[in-house]
């Protein structure tokens, strides 16, 4: 099927795009950028925007965006990052170069990310969070509103100490994240915590420093309190691969996706 482009946008002539795509009013489409099959961009985007300055050596150039990709009104994805299938994001996000991600990435409106980062699948980013450059998500990881994930040891400086957040990890709202912390599998992080040193896998940490307050899995569902709230992966599946499945169960069904299994 033949693409929807509105007569104000402007898409460059060796832009690709796939079987449905739709641009909406006012978007830019630069050189280079591939959209995958059924992408819809809303009004006022720009993606594609050249870097300033010389590309760095071995830099991938263009951007390639996935099938199925959702991008609203006012987001701006600069040239040389890939994203899989799936991609969605909320309005007037901004994505810097470089930046690599799996499938069915998220990011809330007002997102910004600062390039060099990457993401693994199924990672939950919601509105307003900061990724500083040099972040690593691994898949299922929740990062929730006014988030920020820092990656200057003392600033202003020219060192950039990245962020990495393991598997299934949980990140409250209004938490900072110190450069060079790591996060570890299944871990949470409490709402309004500062992160400064690194969190094992499976803790519930909270504070300001935050500090280990316990094993995570010991945390109980409020409106269920027979129920455990941790690991969330065997309790909620919206939009997720398991959805309306237990997660043991269909990850045993399921031996070779390569996520894995309840820790």
């Amino acid at each position: 099927m033949a693409q929807d482009i509105h007569p104000t946008a402007l898409v460059a002539p060796d832009a690709q795009l796939g079987a449905r795509v739709t641009i909406g009013p006012y978007s830019v489409v630069h050189p280079g950028v591939v959209l995958g099959e059924g992408t819809f961009v809303g009004a006022h985007c720009e993606l594609g925007l050249p870097l300033g300055g010389a590309r760095p050596t071995g830099a991938p150039e263009g951007l390639l965006i996935g099938a199925g990709a959702v991008i609203r009104s006012g987001s701006a994805l600069y040239d040389g990052s890939r994203f899989g299938p799936r991609f969605e994001c909320g309005h007037k996000v901004t994505i810097r170069e470089h930046t690599v991600a799996g499938e069915n990435l998220r990011v809330g409106t007002l997102g910004d990310i600062q390039g060099d980062c990457q993401f693994g699948d199924f990672v939950r980013l919601h509105g307003n969070v900061q990724v500083g450059k040099g972040s690593r998500l691994a898949s299922f990881v929740w990062i929730f509103p006014f988030v920020v994930l820092t990656n200057d040891p003392h600033p202003p400086s020219s060192h950039c100490l990245g962020v990495s957040i393991d598997t299934f990890a949980v990140v409250g709202a209004h938490s900072i994240l110190l450069p060079g912390i790591t996060l570890g599998a299944e871990s949470v992080i409490a709402a309004g915590s500062v992160v400064s040193s690194c969190i094992a896998s499976g803790q519930l940490a909270g504070g300001r420093p935050a500090k280990v307050l316990c094993p995570a899995r010991i945390v109980r569902d409020k409106l269920n309190p027979a129920r455990k709230a941790y690991p969330w992966q065997a309790v909620f599946s919206r939009g997720l691969p398991w959805e309306g499945q237990d997660y043991a169960a269909w990850r045993a069904r399921h031996p070779d996706t390569g996520f894995p299994s309840i820790g």
